[in-house]
């Protein structure tokens, strides 16, 4: 392909230095890979509602969650999940006669497991996962807290999404090496998809191997001027593992820091 490559150079050369020299002043440049990609998020800003959805400080989402094996559905499982942006979240998980609550905040977080009947501190490997997660989501790009996590971001070109539709995608980079891409329908700007990798261990081998994470956006909806996607499905390597399925979605209610803190006991939780 290189050869095309060159020649089809050669050509714009040529045309460019036979063209006029008002035509040259009237064409405007196209904007460098990094400024397109800024074009890009703030296109898609507007689109999800633009100032009043920047001026979101919480959400309180209900719905239910579901776990796929092997491509295969399971059972359904209620949810109620808190948010307190930026670094905020409690998630109550409902099913099979138990209770889960797992919350994090800021650096820290702690387990409820109902079934167990026991309450801890989270890991540092858990820790890890919702620091990954913060990373990932649409809101670190669009809210453009990744500044402040020395991201730079990147235009990642344009990519088929379906029969007659074409996305563009965004890339954030971090220091570290990870990169997480976010793809937009190119027609509207409407957030589409969510890209990254991440490495783990084998079970069976103990080899390192690279996972290919994705999050598909669904069902969107315009609540007090704010779009939210309802439906989102988890891929993993390709193959569907969770689904989150929102039933109500609330933005800007009250919600008390305490329902973050740890409890002192498993009897005072609430």
């Amino acid at each position: 392909m290189k050869p095309l490559i060159l020649a089809g150079l050669v050509v714009a050369i040529l045309l460019l230095a036979l063209a006029p020299a008002s035509l040259a002043q009237d064409e405007k440049p196209s904007p460098s890979p990094n400024e397109k990609a800024v074009q890009i998020v703030q296109r898609a800003l507007k689109v999800v509602g633009g100032d009043p959805y920047l001026q979101v400080k919480t959400q309180i989402g209900r719905g239910f969650f579901t776990e796929f094996h092997d491509g295969v559905s399971g059972i359904p499982i209620k949810f109620l999940d808190y948010i307190a942006y930026p670094d905020k979240e409690r998630t109550e998980f409902t099913g099979g006669g138990a209770r889960t609550v797992q919350t994090n905040f800021r650096g820290g977080g702690w387990i409820y497991d109902g079934a167990a009947l026991t309450l801890k501190d989270q890991t540092a490997a858990q820790l890890e996962e919702f620091k990954l997660v913060t990373r990932v989501t649409l809101e670190n790009l669009l809210r453009g807290w990744w500044r402040e996590q020395g991201a730079t971001l990147s235009y990642a070109g344009r990519r088929e999404a379906s029969i007659g539709r074409r996305n563009e995608a965004v890339r954030l980079t971090y220091a570290d090496g990870f990169w997480v891409e976010y793809e937009f329908a190119a027609d509207d700007g409407m957030p589409a998809k969510v890209l990254y990798q991440r490495k783990q261990k084998n079970r069976d081998t103990e080899e390192e191997e690279v996972i290919k994470e994705e999050d598909w956006l669904h069902k969107l909806v315009t609540i007090e001027g704010i779009a939210a996607f309802l439906i989102i499905d988890h891929y993993r390597n390709g193959i569907q593992t969770s689904r989150i399925a929102y039933v109500t979605v609330e933005f800007n209610k009250p919600i008390a820091d305490a329902l973050f803190a740890k409890p002192a006991s498993i009897k005072a939780i609430k």
